[in-house]
């Protein structure tokens, strides 16, 4: 199987970034939404990616947005939480979220 460009841009990026390169794999799907790349790495390395208040995410994601742009694609990133992180989470609940629409 072929890699695509943004594949490919996506793994060369989160190779360089992460200690152990040979755990990350993405996967690629297309849909009438766009592209969407999965990021599977291991939950040791997931900080490095997401990095603080999840800034090095967010560099990420624009940068597959210009490649996708580059070629007539809308490009989203979803990175994949391993099983048995735990993560904390900063968000409110659904409950609490409802709760603030004040209907």
């Amino acid at each position: 199987m072929s890699k695509f460009q943004d594949q490919e841009f996506l793994e060369f990026i989160v190779k360089n970034l992460v200690d152990n390169p040979n755990s990350v794999r993405a996967d690629r799907k297309v849909d009438e939404m766009g592209v969407l790349l999965t990021l599977h790495l291991p939950k040791e390395e997931i900080g490095k990616i997401i990095g603080r208040g999840g800034s090095t995410a967010r560099a990420i994601r624009t940068l597959l947005r210009i490649v996708g742009l580059k070629n007539h694609a809308r490009v989203n990133l979803k990175i994949e939480e391993p099983e048995g992180s735990s993560a904390p989470r900063k968000g409110k609940t659904l409950d609490e979220a409802v709760g603030d629409l004040k209907l």
